[in-house]
């Protein structure tokens, strides 16, 4: 949603308030992402530190193609605004994929 939402900011007061968003946002967002990643490994496992290794690279993957795939957009048409829609579309095939996970009841 804040993707969609920056698309829409065409004044400093905008960016402002989008950034203060994005600021709450981000540290709830990590502790969450690694505690559900922890979810995940199977249960039995003893070397949990082979599997958070993986779950780095694919962080820092994903810092690399994001930042890649906005440039390119950006280079192609010209347009912050198209890379921040290109961005929430990734994002959107990100949510639709964990979607499918099985998940723990945890309650």
């Amino acid at each position: 949603m804040i993707c969609i939402a920056a698309y829409f900011v065409y004044t400093k007061n905008q960016f402002f308030l989008l950034a203060t968003g994005i600021g709450f946002v981000m540290g709830g967002i990590q502790s969450l992402s690694r505690s559900t990643y922890a979810k995940l490994i199977p249960e039995d496992t003893h070397d949990t530190a082979s599997y958070f290794s993986f779950y780095d690279v694919c962080d820092r993957l994903s810092t690399v193609i994001g930042t890649f795939m906005f440039g390119l957009v950006n280079q192609l048409t010209g347009s912050m605004r198209l890379s921040v829609l290109v961005l929430s579309v990734i994002f959107l095939i990100g949510y639709i994929l964990i979607k499918r996970i099985p998940s723990k009841n945890i309650y």
